[in-house]
């Protein structure tokens, strides 16, 4: 879009119209009016009312204001568009839009003869990747919000998402020197957008200044307006305690959405740590809110304070100018995009009035076109003339300019075949050895891992204890299988989860991601106990190689966000009669205390994402003798249906099932079997929130 000599950002938000003015001032942009016109009634509760309310602010904006000869850029909700980021393939940039558009088609909810979309590209820097955001809307709303502003005449060059406009006008004040978050909170939403170099991340949030009065409304049986009221006065108000009190679960929403948003972000962002959150929006001038959020998000919280444009000029101007500028950055980045500076280009203007919009510049350039063209026609003899003569005249320069770039080329062309190459083969075997040094401790730590959270204590303790009371757990095996990506399993319900477990799973049956590489661990050696003691030994066997061999330092045909790790499969028995409930205590609670927190304190690799008891049963089946979770090759091989004790060359056993492993004068009647199913995530990039950590009273 060309560069325009003023420009007008209008935000019609729910309590409020909003609305800059930026005009050039040299090589900066000046502030040179602006308006905030609040809504007679909160556009949310207004009804029927609501378009009314909408035409009367734009009415006595256009009363007040002077908009002749400049371009508006108009907001549309975050809540109503559509936003998504997709990083592409590397693909020549002239097919980019075709593959953008074929990703629209499949990401849109909607057929897009429906909506009016647009997409923008963000790349870093000497960086081969490129993610692209595609946003869209569905026509009629965006029909029906530019109306109110075309109705009255206005030139409407833009239409942007708020979000998108507030990251407009942060990008170009400079402010994202290091992973941001800006945190636009209005009376019905709050846009979270994070910013990180050339990208940019969105969420918006059910949650604004209404939910604070919807509480209040309902704690003091107020209406609407009251409560309302109520809050803008509650710094001031002597009953300020019962106030922030009865709003106290909305700061805790509010604060319990914004940790789990960081936490998506922080899961598909490895690298990424918020540095800092900008506050923005009417609701944060609710006392007590900045407070809250930094104490509970353990983040710096600034609220905004200005923008890198020149103020008004006018002295009435400046000071209320002043103390609403933390409503106006979506307004600001509005006028930013229309007068051709902004980051992010995108716009939902519908493609008719774009061309319509064209068709009027070009316009006003034919009939010079056609007079430059007759005086063109009269000089065209001459002007070949001239310049047939001064290119003869230049020949010994253009001679001279060609043997120099082919003596250039020649050296170029040298670096490249003697020079380039040099060391290629030393330098990559010296990253293939130091390659051999990644993750050389991950089986032996998981496995410490897993060991150490079984009980374990003095055997000649254990035999003085009756049988079903004893705090025992042994375990049968253990197998795993590496996933390039875990993030399907973690979100399994229960019943999907089950069909990951280990061999009783064909790999075409389980759902959506399949494991390229798998391990296998067996033994049926073993025994650990809280008055017992022992130890295990693992056999390893080869897994299966569905696609290529791959261990989890290499990089494979994985997304960018992917969390890989292993599902693993623990089988056990215990002769507890606390059954499963001791299991968990006993065994399942203490794996899952190896958090991304603790090992990230520990300096290892991996960490228990989820673990769950999928099975649990007698170790015999009724009438039976074989154990019901039986392994290829045990050692208690059933034929006809009797099981056969391997006896030693002196006749003695060496396995009897039935025997207690650690004490086998006793049998085994009543035991039981289970198998826990644990996903260990690798590589955790940060810590979750605590749950069991209370927010802070604002």
């Amino acid at each position: 879009m060309p560069s325009a000599r003023s420009a007008w950002g209008i935000d019609i938000g729910n309590r409020a119209l909003k609305a800059i003015k930026l005009v050039r001032d040299g090589d900066r942009f000046r502030v040179d009016d602006f308006e905030i016109i609040e809504h007679e009634q909160i556009l949310s509760v207004a009804g029927d009312n609501k378009e009314s309310l909408l035409q009367t602010a734009l009415a006595h904006f256009m009363e007040r204001h002077d908009t002749k000869g400049s371009v508006v850029g108009v907001s549309v909700s975050g809540q109503q568009s559509f936003a998504r980021f997709i990083k592409l393939p590397p693909v020549e940039p002239k097919k980019i839009p075709e593959i953008v558009r074929f990703e629209a088609i499949q990401q849109i909810p909607f057929p897009l003869d429906d909506v009016e979309w647009s997409y923008q590209l963000f790349q870093e820097p000497d960086s081969p990747d490129v993610e692209v955001g595609i946003f869209a809307m569905k026509k009629e709303l965006v029909n029906r919000q530019i109306a109110y502003f075309t109705n009255l005449g206005l030139n409407v060059q833009v239409v942007q998402m708020n979000p998108l406009a507030v990251y407009n006008a942060m990008f170009y004040d400079d402010r994202i020197s290091q992973t941001t978050m800006f945190m636009d909170s209005g009376s019905e939403n709050t846009d979270l957008i994070i910013a990180e170099g050339q990208g940019v991340w969105l969420r918006t949030l059910p949650i604004g200044g209404n939910n604070f009065t919807e509480a209040l409304a309902k704690s003091f049986k107020l209406n609407f307006v009251k409560a309302e009221e109520l809050k803008r006065n509650a710094a001031t108000s002597k009953y300020a305690k019962q106030i922030f009190q009865a709003m106290r679960p909305v700061f805790a929403d509010l604060v319990a959405e914004t940790q789990r948003s960081i936490g998506f972000y922080a899961s598909v962002h490895r690298d990424a740590r918020i540095g800092k959150i900008i506050a923005l929006g009417s609701t944060f001038q609710l006392p007590g809110l900045q407070k809250y959020l930094q104490q509970n998000l353990q983040l710096p919280v600034e609220k905004l304070d200005g923008f890198k444009a020149s103020p008004p000029t006018d002295a009435k101007l400046a000071a209320p100018f002043q103390e609403g500028i933390i409503t106006l950055a979506g307004a600001y980045g509005l006028a930013v995009q229309a007068m051709g500076q902004s980051k992010i280009t995108s716009s939902l203007l519908p493609a008719t009035i774009r061309r319509q919009k064209v068709w009027q510049e070009k316009t006003k350039w034919f009939a010079t076109a056609a007079a430059l063209f007759v005086a063109g026609s009269l000089g065209a003899g001459a002007s070949w003339y001239l310049n047939d003569y001064s290119y003869d005249q230049a020949g010994p320069v253009r001679k001279e300019y060609q043997e120099k770039f082919a003596t250039a080329n020649g050296m170029a062309n040298r670096w490249k075949q003697e020079v380039e190459g040099m060391g290629k083969d030393d330098r990559d075997n010296l990253l293939r050895i130091n390659a051999l040094q990644e993750y050389r401790d991950l089986w032996p730590t998981m496995l410490n891992g897993i060991l150490a959270t079984v009980p374990t204590g003095d055997l000649n303790q254990l035999k003085t204890v009756k049988r079903d009371e004893r705090k025992q757990i042994v375990l049968d095996s253990i197998s795993s299988r590496y996933f390039p990506d875990v993030r399907v399993p973690l979100a399994a319900s229960s019943s999907e989860y089950l069909k990951y477990m280990g061999r009783d799973v064909n790999p075409s049956e389980a759902p959506q991601v399949q494991p390229i590489y798998s391990t296998e661990r067996y033994s049926r050696r073993g025994a650990f106990a809280e008055g017992g003691g022992g130890g295990i030994s693992i056999a390893e066997e080869s897994g299966a190689s569905f696609e290529q061999d791959m261990t989890p330092g290499q990089t494979g045909p994985t997304a960018a966000n992917a969390t890989r790790g292993y599902i693993v499969t623990i089988r056990g028995t215990t002769p507890n009669k606390g059954r499963g409930n001791f299991i968990d205590s006993a065994f399942l609670q203490k794996l899952l205390e190896h958090t991304a927190e603790q090992q990230l304190k520990l300096g290892r690799s991996w960490y228990v994402a989820r673990a769950e008891i999928v099975s649990e049963g007698p170790r015999f089946k009724p009438n039976a003798n074989q154990p019901q979770f039986p392994d290829e090759g045990e050692e208690n091989a059933e034929l006809n249906g009797e099981t056969l004790i391997q006896l030693d060359k002196f006749g003695k056993p060496i396995f009897d099932p039935k025997r207690d492993r650690l004490i086998p004068e006793e049998q085994i009647v009543n035991d039981r079997e289970f198998v826990v199913l644990a996903i260990f995530a690798l590589d955790p990039a940060s810590a979750p929130p605590d749950p069991t950590k209370k927010p802070a009273t604002p």
